[in-house]
């Protein structure tokens, strides 16, 4: 399957604009703007209309850039994501939970990185012993589990099978 170009105005426009801004020639055409707006400020006796100028040209700028940013933003975090999912994809071992990871909630997010955070704290401690800190450690499938909400679903599970059966039910 080989992507293809967007056919959207809007996207095509997007790129345009952030690679266009993006680059040195802007930055020096904006600070060029400014300063001609400053070095008129005396012939426009510093009027509020000469402030009013460049206050709503970069209010204007502004606010149409960040919907043009956050779309390029988005687009660009979207493709990544899907990369990385991909590469775990067909990494032999990988643990497949961690595809779409960007859809959890952010106590499901903090527990896996909980786990990942346990891995690298070893591989330190492993690394200032002078031991081998490379390799594929197996991760603890329960806290894999507890992480991803697994474990949870299932002692409720257990749970209301044991109020079903008398057990486990206020008194």
């Amino acid at each position: 399957m080989r992507p293809t170009k967007s056919t959207s105005l809007f996207t095509r426009f997007a790129k345009w604009t952030a690679r266009a801004t993006g680059r040195p020639t802007a930055f020096v055409a904006a600070a060029a703007i400014v300063i001609v707006w400053a070095v008129t400020g005396p012939f426009f006796h510093y009027s509020d209309t000469w402030q009013l100028v460049i206050n709503t040209g970069t209010t204007i700028v502004t606010f149409l850039m960040v919907f043009l940013i956050q779309n390029t933003q988005n687009r660009d975090t979207e493709a990544v994501q899907v990369k990385l999912d991909e590469l775990i994809r067909v990494t032999e071992g990988a643990h497949l939970v961690l595809l779409d990871l960007e859809e959890l909630d952010n106590d499901q997010l903090d527990k896996i990185y909980e786990v990942y955070e346990k891995l690298a704290s070893d591989a330190r401690e492993k690394a200032r012993r002078g031991e081998d800190d490379t390799g594929t450690p197996e991760l603890a499938d329960e806290a894999m589990n507890e992480a991803i909400g697994q474990g949870e679903d299932e002692e409720d599970e257990e749970d209301e099978g044991k109020e079903g059966k008398g057990e486990n039910s206020a008194v």
